[in-house]
């Protein structure tokens, strides 16, 4: 296979995201938006005009790029000519588009059991793996990437390993879920990579993560639209419900922003159940003072 050349401006780019510490994904993911954008443009994108820029997105909205794949390009591009280029004018003709804000599905706690009690075998390791997805509210990635040695029962932590952003967290490690990581390490007595692929000397991919918990919701019967993120959202509604402080389950999920966790209240349908209306309230005022006046 042909290796492919990497040209002067690319080494730039390349240069100027190592700079700024960006991590190895983020890099490619940049590199492939602006690889797209120059095969549409059919010469180096560094000549780019604001016209080309213009019909760029027009060509993007008609082929119904999604609103994440449409904005992921556009801040490729701001960091290409903002950064790269030199050309920071060039922002001014790229817009984002506006994504409506989806409750996540979240599936309750017997569905979850349901869902873990069918888990595809062979062997405990994709049933501890989806564990740690429902009981620590780890992403995909973060679980696959878990080593033996990040599982500290002394403390009751889980270490996750330059998390999404390449941040560093510790994560929950409940009793419960510590007795179903011991059980699978009884029976696999994995070493290095907590849940290794094949060959060994690598982890589990997210993909194959992501099949067994396809095959687990089918056979528990679950028809809501979850997807293996869905753990990673109920974790947090659940713990939500249970009265946990917001500010708890922000630091447990790695959120940089407040906002982000808070949109779980939206879905905590046991927190807005229990919570009492303000309308009830007004009604005992209300009823007092009716009382207190009496028939004329």
């Amino acid at each position: 296979m042909k290796e492919e050349k990497t040209t002067p401006l690319r080494q730039r780019m390349i240069e100027d995201m190592h700079i700024r510490g960006l991590c190895e994904k983020t890099q490619q993911g940049h590199i492939r938006c602006v690889k797209h954008f120059a095969s549409f443009l059919g010469r180096s994108p560094d000549t780019a005009t604001p016209e080309d820029l213009r019909a760029y997105q027009l060509q993007m909205t008609k082929d119904l790029v999604s609103a994440t794949t449409f904005n992921v390009r556009i801040i490729s591009l701001r960091f290409f000519f903002g950064v790269t280029c030199g050309r920071e004018e060039m922002k001014r003709y790229m817009q984002f588009h506006r994504q409506p804000r989806k409750l996540p599905v979240v599936l309750s706690v017997e569905e979850v059991a349901k869902l873990l009690a069918s888990v595809p075998g062979p062997g405990l390791k994709y049933r501890a793996a989806l564990g740690i997805s429902y009981g620590a509210g780890l992403r995909a990635s973060e679980v696959c990437n878990l080593r033996v040695r990040d599982i500290d029962s002394q403390r009751m932590l889980i270490h996750v390993d330059q998390g999404k952003g390449s941040k560093d967290r510790q994560a929950m490690l409940s009793p419960s879920l510590l007795e179903v990581l011991r059980q699978y390490w009884r029976e696999s007595r994995p070493e290095g990579w907590l849940f290794p692929g094949k060959p060994k000397i690598s982890p589990l991919s997210p993909r194959q993560l992501n099949r067994a918990f396809m095959a687990a919701k089918d056979m528990a019967g679950i028809t809501k639209p979850a997807t293996l993120h869905t753990l990673r959202h109920s974790f947090a509604t659940h713990l939500l419900e249970a009265n946990t402080d917001v500010r708890v389950i922000q630091v447990l999920l790695g959120h940089a922003k407040l906002s982000t966790t808070a949109r779980y209240a939206h879905v905590a349908t046991k927190t807005i159940q229990s919570t009492v209306s303000p309308f009830e309230q007004m009604k005992l005022v209300q009823d007092r003072v009716l009382r207190s006046v009496g028939p004329d």
